[in-house]
């Protein structure tokens, strides 16, 4: 069993050095733009060079995150941050937008791929279209227990598991509440962290229904070795140095199969304690909040975290071996890493008292410092009564380090073929002829998919509610079946798809790549969720290329961008509905007041009332408010091709009322499409 890759992340230069001299083998880093985590300190591009040289002189990997959804406008700025950082030495880019993946491979051929956590894929279906897709790694939802981690690792992709840290309440890349809350999108790297505020069930002020505690599989990380796991991935780009290095310490003391100190783990950072997650498919006692005396421990532990990467940490052993003749110049030849240095000294001296041996040789050359390097093993050729001054040994061993520091650097960085491309739209799509935009009705039960079945040009119907019934209602051509939005039984959905597929139902809504995969594989027509976040006319592209027909664009992005959008895929918009804030396998609901109490609602610090919807599998909370733009259609232009409606607690009645375009009673929203994120 090959031990997998520890990844430390490193928000800042001083949290990168603590990462390397306490034992990751890699870290991932954030410059000041396109990256998840917009908060943290970051690196400026002289930074991001310093850090790749700073990686390869030890032999650890360097990833950038560039884990964002951009915008058209943004792609030409994005395309030049990519060439620059690959050409600085960057290992890999972890990315969520399929997007930026096309827009990365376009200006760097050969460049690596990971798939950012934020793509919410949990599937080995969806981790083998990503291979087809040209990424390297996957780096699945958090939320997957070891049996489904174990299914991926079988697929032909590197697998990379988030093993300490923070957890989000929703699923990474599924989360609205900061957006539409603060205008602060978590899939534009500002995520406003809304979940840490207060919220209940129960009408409790001080509760936090939304806050889990940190995850550590640390004392998992042998069994997650076992089942072909590459990469073990420590969450923390806004954590301390202290706080990283007594991570990948404790990480790297449990893969040598000694039990991790998680009382020092929890004294430097916890929430009440730590959970595993979803590792063990449990889900018990996953909440807590940050305590007063969490914060008491972390300022005693502290300065002892600060010795573990006070020096260099030794990884390179250097072979030496001395030339000392009469007559000519001292020669050391160092071997490293597979490289070789020369270095040439001064002609030695005849010795007056003691002169130099093999034993003096040891002493000086093995005085490596504050360096990467230790001495492996040293041999000489010495003729008899000649001498070599200390110092002037001194001063070949520090050439000779500095040498090697070069060309290992030199070594591990890698060299990529970067193009001239900079982006290219078409021109503008002819306009359609003004007329009714069509509608595309989501609905949750019959009463809603007999009201809207005449209103509508296709019904988005979960599959669990299909039947014979309701193909009659609606005619089976008019139907896209949508799939669970988690997919936490792989084999059961795919053997329910093929049922639909032999009732005659041939599309399929998307909400992930997950989606997308297992109903290519069956034959499916592909229709995008907004879910998928599609922002920029080159994700669309590419969702087309994959086969898609059409997606519905991200709602985050302000009206006057849907103008710019520059796409053959046909495009639509959210119009009408509770927008969902979250998709949780946790429902905060139960872990409150437990099923039996439940009242479907969630209160937040103001008293506003999300809405809970609950299914076996996952919680969706949604927003209070319902979003209406019914009325105001024209303002998308004429890029959009149809409107989606997300029906919730409708009845017939009011769902013919919300198709026919008339404003819902209550509070409403405009959403972000002119507050913007």
């Amino acid at each position: 069993m090959s031990k997998p890759e520890i990844l430390a992340p490193a928000g800042s230069m001083e949290t990168l050095i603590a990462a390397l001299r306490s034992g990751a083998d890699a870290a991932y880093i954030g410059g000041k733009k396109f990256s998840a985590r917009n908060s943290a300190s970051n690196f400026t591009n002289d930074e991001i060079s310093e850090a790749s040289d700073l990686c390869h002189k030890y032999g650890a990997k360097l990833y950038l995150a560039v884990n964002t959804v951009i915008t058209d406008d943004e792609a030409s700025d994005f395309c030049e941050y990519i060439k620059f950082t690959a050409s600085a030495g960057i290992d890999a880019y972890i990315v969520q937008d399929i997007g930026c993946a096309e827009l990365i491979k376009r200006c760097v051929s050969d460049a690596v791929l990971h798939a950012s956590t934020q793509m919410s894929v949990h599937t080995a279906a969806g981790a083998a279209m990503l291979k087809t897709l040209g990424f390297k790694r996957v780096v699945p939802a958090r939320e997957l227990d070891r049996d489904v981690i174990e299914k991926i690792c079988r697929e032909d992709i590197e697998t990379e598991i988030f093993v300490h840290g923070a957890l989000c309440m929703s699923v990474s890349g599924q989360c609205y509440m900061s957006s539409v809350i603060g205008s602060r999108s978590a899939n534009r790297g500002c995520c406003g962290q809304a979940c840490r505020l207060p919220f209940s069930a129960s009408g409790n002020k001080n509760a936090a229904a939304l806050s889990l505690k940190d995850l550590s599989l640390l004392p998992d990380s042998v069994q997650l070795a076992e089942i072909g796991v590459d990469s073990l991935k420590i969450e923390g780009r806004m954590k301390r140095p202290e706080y990283v290095a007594s991570a990948v310490s404790e990480l790297k003391k449990s893969l040598d199969g000694q039990a991790p100190d998680m009382t020092l783990l929890k004294g430097i950072f916890s929430r009440s304690g730590f959970t595993n997650g979803y590792f063990s498919g449990e889900r018990r006692n996953m909440f807590g909040i940050r305590e007063k005396e969490d914060v008491t421990a972390a300022k005693e532990l502290i300065p002892k975290i600060h010795e573990i990467y006070r020096f260099e940490r030794r990884v390179h052993g250097i072979n030496f071996h001395v030339v000392i003749k009469n007559g000519t110049p001292t020669k050391i030849m160092a071997e490293c890493c597979g490289i070789n240095v020369e270095i040439q000294g001064d002609i030695p001296e005849k010795a007056m008292n003691r002169p130099t041996d093999i034993e003096m040789l040891r002493k000086q050359l093995s005085r490596l410092g504050d360096t990467v390097f230790f001495l492996e093993k040293i041999t000489a050729e010495i003729d008899d009564g000649l001498i070599v001054p200390a110092g002037k040994l001194n001063e070949m061993r520090r050439n000779i380090t500095e040498k090697l520091t070069e060309n290992i650097i030199h070594k591990n960085t890698p060299r990529y073929q970067i193009t001239a491309y900079s982006p290219d739209f078409p021109e503008k799509i002819p306009d359609i002829p003004s007329k009714k935009l069509p509608l595309r009705i989501f609905c949750r039960n019959l009463a809603q998919v007999k009201a809207a079945a005449q209103m509508s040009e296709f019904l988005i119907i979960p599959e669990e509610i299909i039947s014979d019934e309701v193909i009659n209602i609606v005619g089976a051509d008019k139907i896209i079946a949508a799939p669970p939005r988690f997919i936490s039984n792989e084999e059961k959905v795919i053997s329910r798809m093929k049922t639909l597929k032999d009732m005659g139902i041939n599309r399929i809504f998307c909400h992930t790549l997950d989606s997308a995969a297992i109903g290519k594989s069956l034959g499916f027509r592909l229709h995008g969720s907004f879910t998928l976040n599609v922002c920029n006319s080159f994700a669309a592209e590419k969702l087309k290329e994959i086969g898609f027909e059409d997606c519905i664009f991200s709602f985050e992005p302000k009206l006057d961008h849907f103008e710019k959008i520059r796409t053959s895929l046909s495009i639509g918009v959210l119009i009408y509905g509770k927008i969902p804030l979250m998709l949780t396998r946790n429902c905060p609901v139960k872990n409150e007041i437990g099923c039996s109490k439940c009242n479907k609602i969630l209160k937040d610090r103001t008293g506003r009332e999300l809405p809970v919807i609950c299914s076996k599998n996952y919680t969706e909370i949604l927003n209070p408010d319902v979003l209406y733009m019914s009325d105001r259609l024209a303002e998308f232009g004429n890029n959009i091709r149809f409107g989606y409606i997300i029906l919730n607690e409708e009845n017939e009645k009011q769902t013919k009322a919300v198709l026919s375009g008339e404003k819902p009673s209550g509070n409403i929203t405009r959403g972000l499409y002119y507050r913007g994120i």
